[in-house]
């Protein structure tokens, strides 16, 4: 399979990979990979089960040692350069990681002083944090006293202690409600607002959509398409026609039309009928026989796939993560 980059030159980049490899035994998790982050922004890194999402950010975050290839963040190498790479970062894993044996407080508390952020500065921060997430009033509660989204939303308070340059954020909302999630993704959203770089590996396509102006999708190892959650859409069906009759008789009339006019069309659910729909001229087409037919629509409507019919279609079923 053809390697796909993502479209940002180096010099824009705040995370930069190339040729980056992974092996488990022998099997390789990371295949190569190409990888450019624009500064600034929020990238999605999509895939299934498997793929290697979870493999590259350990590896961007110091955590693994690649096999191959080369990373950078923040233009330092993250193997020659792993100690001043910690200190630009912030890491959100797929599961939380505080320290359950201290209050919500003390584990930023302790975070910011680790930062060699004076004592005055830490206690502010890790307040601000609390408050940002909702857990001021468990702020001396213990950890491990926390339900599972408390302690999750304890975790992403602690990435941002440091207020990182770039920010790496591994299945984030798994665990959140709702409501959590949506503040957490205004919190993204300011954080790139304010310069902060941000890498986030997701499986719910709604945030993806929601947050990212930039997608890589992965699939065993490798990036296999790139770009923008508009552009992946139109790369994997373009634009569609939508059509349903009044009178469910006229589906095999419409279907044939809709056939003759844009090469293609299929009978769907709820009396619809769907098509390919490369240019305007063609909807006008199909417009001017439904009017000859005589043929009543009750429902018009032209679509792009959605970014979970693009991640199906591209990557397939899921398997385990590496």
């Amino acid at each position: 399979m053809t390697q796909t980059r993502v479209a940002a030159t180096k010099s824009e980049s705040a995370v930069s990979t190339r040729g980056l490899v992974k092996r488990f035994g022998g099997q390789r998790a990371v295949d190569g990979v190409d990888l450019d982050v624009p500064a600034g922004s929020v990238f999605g890194l999509l895939g299934p089960n498997g793929a290697g999402k979870t493999t590259i950010v350990r590896m961007l975050a110091t955590l693994l040692a690649p096999d191959g290839g080369t990373a950078e963040v923040g233009g330092l190498d993250v193997v020659r350069n792993a100690h001043a790479v910690r200190r630009l970062i912030g890491l959100t894993g797929q599961y939380a990681s505080v320290d359950e044996a201290l209050s919500g407080r003390e584990n930023l508390y302790m975070i910011g002083r680790l930062l060699d952020m004076p004592a005055k500065a830490a206690r502010a921060r890790a307040d601000e944090l609390l408050e940002t997430f909702g857990l001021t009033d468990a702020a001396r509660k213990r950890a491990k006293e926390y339900s599972g989204g408390m302690r999750r939303r304890l975790d992403l308070a602690a990435s941002l202690v440091g207020t990182p340059q770039v920010l790496f954020l591994d299945e984030p909302t798994t665990g959140l409600d709702p409501q959590r999630r949506n503040d957490l993704w205004g919190i993204v959203r300011e954080l790139a607002w304010n310069g902060t770089t941000v890498l986030l590996t997701t499986q719910y396509m709604e945030e993806a959509e929601a947050l990212t102006r930039h997608i890589a999708v992965m699939d065993r190892g490798r990036i296999i398409a790139s770009g923008s959650p508009d552009e992946l859409k139109h790369q994997v069906s373009g634009r569609r026609l939508r059509v349903r009759p009044v009178d469910a008789a006229d589906l095999p009339v419409l279907q044939g039309l809709m056939a003759e006019a844009l090469g293609a069309a299929r009978e769907e659910d709820l009396g619809y009928v769907t098509g390919p729909l490369a240019e305007d001229e063609k909807l006008n087409q199909v417009l001017r026989e439904v009017a000859a037919k005589e043929i009543a629509l009750a429902d018009l409507s032209t679509f792009t796939a959605s970014l979970d019919e693009v991640f199906i279609t591209l990557t397939g079923t899921g398997r385990e993560d590496h």
